[in-house]
């Protein structure tokens, strides 16, 4: 399991340090910019704290096809009002996997009793569909910028 967190680790701080600019456009170091600094919540390091949620299959399966669409469209405007907000930096479903795993939160907050209270506002949690794991992180603040990002990768429904 270690290997499985450190992969995810590795992985998610390494696609956040490439949203931010890698180097001035002289080609010299970064140039700091403490605006976005203070706006992302980053500390000296340009990190800040969150807390890592693994949502994995929980104890009661939702069947009906109209329960579970209504779960997940729940879920999904859950997860968008809590972007909005700005306490839900990244979020998304895994691959299929043996163990269990069906998808992350990553909250920035301060600790694991407020990712805890935001998350037992979603569907898939009230219903027993997935049940939630909490670990503390130190990561990025440039994590911060996933949904401003996404938003303009996103094309508009037509």
């Amino acid at each position: 399991m270690l290997n499985r967190f450190l992969r995810l680790g590795i992985a998610l701080l390494g696609w956040a340090l490439l949203q931010a600019p890698l180097c001035a456009a002289d080609g010299g170091a970064p140039a700091y910019d403490a605006e976005l600094a203070g706006r992302l919540g980053a500390d000296e390091r340009g990190m800040r704290p969150y807390v890592l949620v693994i949502l994995r299959t929980g104890p009661t399966r939702v069947e009906d096809p109209e329960q579970r669409k209504t779960m997940f469209a729940g879920h999904f405007a859950n997860m968008a009002r809590l972007s909005k907000e700005g306490k839900l930096a990244l979020a998304g479903p895994f691959s299929e996997d043996p163990d269990g795993w069906r998808g992350l939160f990553v909250f920035a907050v301060d600790d694991v009793d407020e990712a805890r209270r935001l998350t037992e506002t979603d569907p898939v949690i009230v219903s027993g569909e997935m049940v939630a794991e909490y670990h503390r992180w130190y990561g990025s603040a440039a994590l911060m910028t996933v949904a401003e990002t996404h938003a303009r990768l996103t094309p508009p429904a037509e």
